[in-house]
């Protein structure tokens, strides 16, 4: 199976780090948006595997990656288009997120690339002290908000595509393996000041089209059970650290929301959204378009495309569309208290406070939800 970006594994958190800081004047005060610290996989990266000794399945720098134009070329995003963060940081007042290994990479107005583990985000700490001096470097890591997204290539290259690992941990055993390098990234994290966290919990991946086409009774139909069940055993396990880090670290704020039932409704029951195709991909080949050969660069080289990656849940065999993208990001940006939570991410950039039952109540756009 591929893996889905060469320098991510449950030892491991490569991390993309967005640290410009915008302001914007309304009326005699002024909103101040905070640091983008994203840490994650391919889903969040925006093209630093192109500068990466790595195979062609961890990139997308060719065609018809970037298809829909946006791009004027092929960016090394996996999507036909913008990825989550894209849109994070747009939302956000905060500059298009260029990879910090391309070489007119800037520490200040760029993206930072922590490739091992978060131990280099020391020297991110040592960067910006110099260019802002300790007090301004401190506040701003402080109001940075971290965006997390982990744990796929964990489980679908990890543990379903690594036999060894299967004979050596149970799946429960291997889950928390995961959760505890995680739990240990947050607290390092913390304790280096950073307060405000989002995370992208994970998609069901037992329905990607890759995994889809090697499920055992793939001739059946049905999405791969088996990572479907490590997904939302992960998706529970946060869940409950994230509740249990609130009530630990004094400031810890958090962004959270159940992207497995937001994305299955999707896959399930596309024309509800405007979709015409939820199983499918639209870029690759085979049953589903689960193999992956998006682009032809892969030792198998045919691959089919569909016309309108619009209609398409999947853009590849592991990847959404753009406008997947661009809805999720949406619904954690200001998305209301039952699907995103305790905050959600426009709360955590611009120091919102959480809101109270009474605010919920007395929300006229809320009203017919009780």
């Amino acid at each position: 199976m591929a893996r889905l970006i060469s320098q991510s594994s449950f030892f491991f958190i490569s991390a993309t780090v967005l640290l410009s800081i915008s302001f914007k004047a309304f009326g005699s005060s002024l909103e101040k948006t905070s640091a983008f610290f994203i840490f994650g996989d391919s889903t969040v990266d925006p093209g630093n595997n192109n500068y990466i000794d790595t195979i062609p399945e961890n990139r997308a720098n060719y065609k018809p990656y970037g298809h829909n134009g946006f791009f004027e070329e092929p960016t090394g995003r996996f999507s036909n288009g913008r990825i989550i963060v894209d849109y994070i940081a747009e939302y956000a007042k905060l500059p298009l997120i260029p990879p910090f290994l391309q070489p007119s990479a800037d520490y200040v107005n760029g993206v930072i690339d922590l490739r091992t583990q978060l131990k280099q985000f020391e020297e991110v700490q040592k960067s910006l002290t110099e260019k802002l001096g300790d007090a301004e470097a401190k506040k701003l890591i402080s109001e940075a908000v971290y965006f997390i997204s982990i744990g796929s290539n964990d489980y679908m290259g990890g543990y379903l595509g690594n036999p060894k690992a299967q004979e050596l941990h149970h799946p429960e055993e291997y889950v928390g393996m995961v959760i505890g390098n995680l739990t240990q990234a947050i607290q390092v994290l913390y304790e280096k000041g950073g307060r405000k966290f989002g995370f992208l919990s994970l998609s069901p991946l037992g329905c990607l089209p890759a995994l889809r086409a090697m499920n055992p009774k793939a001739n059946e139909g049905g999405c791969f059970e088996e990572a479907c069940a490590l997904a939302l055993a992960h998706n529970n396990a946060v869940k409950a650290v994230l509740t249990s880090l609130e009530h630990l670290l004094k400031g810890f704020k958090y962004c959270n929301s159940n992207f497995y039932n937001w994305l299955q409704d999707r896959i399930n029951n596309p024309s509800k959204y405007d979709f015409k195709e939820g199983v499918n991909a639209c870029c690759g080949a085979g049953p589903y378009g689960g193999l992956f050969t998006c682009g032809g660069t892969k030792k198998v080289i045919d691959y089919q495309l569909c016309d309108n990656p619009e209609d398409y849940i999947w853009w590849d065999s592991f990847h959404p569309t753009e406008r997947i993208h661009e809805e999720f990001a949406k619904a954690l940006w200001d998305g209301p208290p039952f699907t995103v939570g305790p905050y959600n991410l426009q709360d955590l950039f611009f120091d919102k406070e959480k809101l109270t039952i009474a605010d919920i109540v007395d929300d006229p756009k809320l009203e017919n939800i009780f």
